[in-house]
């Protein structure tokens, strides 16, 4: 990409020629543009500038588009127009503000089946910023306001990734075995520090320069579909950064909690779905500020909820996204989010949206599930939400010897037999660790032990839900929190020019690494095709002999897994589990052998067999 100071990319970023007076000057016009034949007619249109509110509005070259309402609000620099586009053709008709004329366009839906992401597929979690620099021409851009620039020495500042290191490496992801990807968000963030993240988005409706364009970010999706890959885009409604323009030069107090006052937030997102919550309490976490550098937008606000309802349409139809995932959920009003729930399945039917709900027990996370019964009468209407539990529960039960009691694999048994709290675990998003949590390998030594990651990966394979990986569990990257985010956060070896080993190749990977690479791209490339894993019931049983065992089974197709627990030879009795053996003899996914299975089946000390009974 040329270099270009960020004030040309700002102006080139608002699309629209505006033909301005000498008395009001627009800065913003959100959304850029609009679609014709929308589902919901209704269009708000924002208007940002200098000393627009006392100026008249009015339309002109219109076919069918009504204006309805427009807003005059605390802050004179803002306008906020309410249009009817109901039977309008595509069309480009101008908007007059006093005596500024915006020409403004509607264009027309290009019909696209769009089959979001489901349970069968893997999604690819990476942080931009992190993976891979395929531009260095942006790394700096002028004019910014990130204090430390571009600098990989530092944990925290911008190390250079962006949408041309994503693209360039689409191969790699597919020949993986990935089916969607889902970068942290690749809005602006043009904050004074620690902007590399992407969650303190200053412009809703701008990819941040130092990624690349709206046009580079269109492209990704494009070239990722090319691949049979699906791109998920991050989202945060709950809070944006200071700098943004909505904050800095806030339309009215009311566009944010406290009154637009850095209030923190208890964090306790519990306190939403607790019968038991005082109303202090949940007014403390929903409204409570994230951190002091995000302000809390408040979508009780109709002006405020409606701009960002739009803001992720408008990104669904520009780029050709094939989901969103949204973060921070509980902290949202509740209210408003089963608005736009109901907005995007009206636009989009069968699109599918996790959220991030961070909860550490079951019954606290299904109640965030669309039709979730603990929740009634209310309903979230939000169709996939993470499972934050089995993650905590992967992460040490594989460490533990196991029982037939409580410990190992006999707690996520346990944990398992409660599926009945999941209005459905087929929209749960499950992994093993993500930018905010410790990652699964804690420590390089642990990374040494390859059997705790085999083990972790072929229960997250097979057992139910969506699965994601974080970039860097098919190399075996290791680290931990207590060297703050940045350590959580690496730059993945090969991603910059002067990088010393290069593991998206074989040539560079060493041998570890290439180790956690086969085994991934083994059991991923197999899953692609086989739906009895994707959607079949799950059938588990009670631990015998350190044992675990469990079914996954659809339209006659029959998965089974067996993992031994213990560091001990076990032989096993397999007449409690003929009512999911279809045969005697089964295909094993990981030794591409066929199993005979007789009366009794032989363990090496934490053997697993993966059996799919579907592989003459």
């Amino acid at each position: 990409m040329k270099r270009l100071s960020f004030v040309a990319l700002l102006l080139a970023s608002l699309v629209l020629p505006v033909t301005a007076s000498t008395k009001a000057k627009v800065e913003h016009i959100h959304p850029l543009n609009w679609w014709a034949d929308m589902k919901n007619p209704q269009l708000q249109i924002l208007i940002h500038g200098k000393n627009l509110g006392n100026e008249t509005v009015s339309l002109s070259h219109e076919q069918k588009v009504k204006l309805k309402e427009v807003i005059r609000v605390e802050n004179q620099n803002y306008i906020i127009l309410y249009l009817n586009t109901k039977g309008a053709p595509a069309q480009t008709f101008d908007i007059k503000v006093g005596k500024t004329t915006i020409p403004y366009e509607l264009k027309k839906r290009e019909v696209v089946n769009r089959k979001s992401y489901d349970a069968s597929d893997v999604v690819y979690l990476l942080m931009p910023d992190r993976f891979a620099n395929g531009d260095t021409s942006n790394d700096n851009i002028p004019g910014m306001k990130e204090e430390e620039g571009c600098n990989r020495n530092v944990p925290l500042a911008r190390h250079g990734g962006d949408l041309a290191g994503m693209t360039k490496h689409l191969d790699y992801l597919a020949d993986l075995g990935i089916t969607a990807i889902w970068p942290t968000p690749l809005f602006i963030n043009d904050m004074p520090k620690e902007s590399y993240h992407g969650y303190a988005i200053t412009n809703y409706y701008q990819t941040d320069p130092r990624f690349g364009s709206n046009d580079d970010y269109k492209q990704f999706v494009e070239k990722a579909h090319a691949k049979g890959i699906k791109v998920i885009q991050d989202i945060v409604f709950n809070h944006c950064g200071r700098q943004n323009f909505l904050f800095a030069d806030m339309p009215g107090t009311d566009w944010f909690n406290f009154e637009g006052k850095y209030v923190q937030s208890s964090y306790r997102t519990g306190a939403v779905g607790d019968v038991n919550s005082s109303a202090y309490n949940r007014k403390r976490m929903v409204d409570g500020w994230f951190v002091e550098a995000m302000p809390d937008l408040d979508m009780r606000n109709r002006l405020v909820k409606d701009y960002l309802i739009q803001a992720s349409i408008w990104w669904v139809e520009w780029a050709g996204i094939d989901g969103v995932r949204q973060d921070t959920y509980p902290y949202n009003d509740f209210d408003a989010m089963v608005e736009w729930c109901n907005r995007m399945e009206l636009e989009y039917p069968g699109f599918n949206i996790v959220g991030e709900a961070w909860i550490n027990n079951n019954v606290g996370v299904s109640y965030w599930q669309k039709d979730s019964k603990l929740a009634a009468p209310r309903n979230s209407m939000l169709p996939t939400i993470m499972d934050f539990p089995l993650m905590s529960l992967l992460n040490y039960v594989v460490d533990e010897e196991t029982d037939e009691w409580d410990r190992g694999y006999a707690r996520l048994y346990e944990y398992l037999s409660q599926d009945i709290v999941f209005a459905d675990v087929n929209h749960l998003l499950t992994f093993l660790d993500n930018h905010d949590t410790d990652r699964f390998q804690k420590n390089p030594e642990m990374a040494k032990d390859t059997i705790r990651y085999k083990h972790a990966l072929t229960l997250l394979l097979t057992l139910r839900g969506i699965p994601q990986l974080y970039y860097g569990n098919e190399i075996g990257m290791a680290a931990n929190k207590s060297k703050g985010d940045g350590a959580l956060r690496q730059d993945f070896p090969g991603g910059w020019p002067d990088d010393k080993s290069n593991a998206f190749t074989k040539e560079g990977r060493d041998e570890r690494q290439e180790w956690y690479f086969r085994f991934t791209q083994n059991l991923l490339q197999w899953r692609k095709n086989c739906p009895a894993v994707h959607f079949g019931k799950l059938t588990h049983f009670v631990v015998q002999k350190g044992v675990y065992a469990y079914a996954r089974q659809l339209e006659g197709k029959t998965v089974l897994v067996f993992l031994n627990g213990t560091s001990k030879q076990q032989t096993i009795d397999l007449t409690p589990y003929q009512e999911v053996i279809p045969s005697n003899k089964a295909y094993d996914v990981l030794t591409h052998k066929y199993i005979n299975l007789e009366k009794e089946l032989s363990f090496n000390p934490r053997e697993i067999f993966v059996l799919d009974f579907g592989v003459n």
